[in-house]
């Protein structure tokens, strides 16, 4: 059990890594659509003036959950909005320490699954194990937003590689951490 913390900590720390790599200043511009500073503006305050007194949430716009809307919808303009109430700094401090959080409670999980279920695999085939699950995992939850929702395939597409690239890092160091078949079973 040693190891397995010690490894969901380290691997926690390396899709933090990889995730700030993908998401942070050095890559993090690459998926996005930047509209001028003026449509910015503009948009940004008519969410203000027509969010703001429902409050945070995800927003289809318009909503389908009418005939109005679904008609409005299937003429388009859609979108789906994340909307926040309130503003944060672009490199929150705070959500990058809970970022780090949940990167280790999410490898200590990996780690879980991956012990349960190769404990007895040499290190290739643990990775083997580990690139099949984040690539099916992250194609079914990033790729299926621009299948089902018809969103832009760019965003998700980079989301895809980001998460796939970041669990193949936590897999290889949680791969490496657990005890191989040949070591003494005291240490699993």
């Amino acid at each position: 059990m040693r190891r397995l913390v010690l490894g969901s900590l380290v691997a926690g720390l390396a899709m933090w890594v990889v995730g700030f790599i993908f998401w942070g200043p050095l890559l993090g511009w690459i998926p996005f659509t930047v509209a001028p500073d003026a449509s910015q503006a503009a948009l940004q305050a008519a969410l203000k003036a027509n969010l703001a007194a429902t409050g945070s949430g995800t927003y289809a716009i318009p909503s389908t959950a009418t005939t109005a809307g679904s008609v409005m919808h299937a003429g388009g303009p859609v979108a789906l909005v994340h909307f926040t109430n309130s503003g944060f700094p672009a490199m929150d401090t705070f959500a990058l320490l809970w970022g780090l959080v949940l990167a280790v409670c999410c490898a200590f999980v990996g780690g879980l699954g991956l012990k349960a279920v190769a404990a007895e695999l040499e290190f290739g085939r643990r990775m083997q194990l580990v690139i099949f699950f984040a690539v099916a995992v992250a194609g079914y939850v990033e790729l299926g937003q621009p299948i089902f929702n018809h969103a832009a395939w760019g965003y998700y597409l980079y989301a895809f590689v980001a998460d796939v690239v970041t669990w193949i890092a936590a897999g290889a160091v949680l791969a490496m951490f657990l005890p191989l078949p040949f070591e003494d079973s005291e240490e699993r």
